[in-house]
């Protein structure tokens, strides 16, 4: 990466969330006990990762996300549990999250269009996908119904892939982008997002493509199709990711984890 890149994530890395529309979660500092899970009676705190519920204490405090598309995540089986931000998705929007433990993968309707995010060889971006397929978007709709993401360390993703349930299908590529996450994951670059953090992307890119392409086709054919820029709408699928960065870094200087000294490329 060249120097004056460098520079400019080291800024960005000062604060990385300042211009995101996260809702307040001061409130979870005042939870101090454990108390048992209502279904699976394991002892939590915030939320459970394995039933995918907020604790009581939780329950109506937290926010609730819509999405524009469903969201499936299969996650490896030696992925942490607690240590997975597939949880924080399910918990935020759990009328658009499902995830599954691999091998366990859904059975999928053709005539749904889905798409697994992941960097393969014949990975179109998100923009070359609604270039060629302008029909859904001048509709108000999106190229894609559903979302595939492969819950997993960069090594073990690669071994998810292959299975032709996965492989078989169209994918996406994200936007190059570096990971706040403060979890070090070994050999893996830092624009290796976490899960959490590739869904939002995601869905910023949807929501500004989409604009983009609508705003140009609106001056070439005088029309208006009412369309807006990314305004925060999916932001608080960061709200337990941003809350527990900033404990994280309350306990260490962030030039001193490991999760941060990673390659940049």
């Amino acid at each position: 990466m060249h120097p004056v890149q460098r520079r400019d994530q080291r800024k960005i890395d000062e604060n990385p969330f300042v211009d995101l529309k996260i809702s307040d979660a001061s409130f979870l500092d005042n939870v101090n006990d454990r108390i048992l899970c209502k279904q699976c009676k394991k002892s939590r705190k915030y939320f459970c990762y394995i039933c995918y519920i907020p604790m009581p204490q939780l329950e109506g405090r937290i926010p609730q996300v819509e999405l524009p598309i469903k969201i499936d995540i299969i996650k490896h089986k030696n992925e942490i549990d607690g240590k997975s931000t597939s949880a924080h998705a399910a918990i935020l929007a759990p009328n658009f999250v499902r995830v599954f433990t691999y091998p366990c993968i859904p059975e999928y309707d053709l005539n749904e269009r889905v798409v697994v995010v992941y960097p393969s060889q014949n990975a179109k971006t998100v923009k070359e996908w609604f270039l060629e397929n302008q029909e859904f978007l001048k509709t108000g709709g999106f190229p894609f119904t559903r979302a595939i993401f492969i819950d997993s360390t960069w090594n073990q993703s690669k071994g998810v892939y292959k299975d032709e349930r996965i492989c078989s299908l169209p994918s996406v590529i994200l936007k190059s982008k570096v990971s706040q996450f403060w979890r070090h994951q070994k050999n893996s670059p830092r624009w290796y997002l976490a899960t959490v953090e590739a869904i939002h992307e995601l869905l910023v890119e949807m929501i500004d493509e989409r604009y983009n392409f609508l705003k140009n086709l609106e001056q070439d054919n005088d029309t208006n199709f009412n369309c807006a820029p990314y305004n925060g709408e999916y932001d608080n699928l960061l709200f337990f990711f941003y809350y527990m960065y900033s404990k994280i870094h309350k306990l260490y200087d962030h030039e001193k984890l490991y999760a941060y000294k990673r390659r940049l490329q």
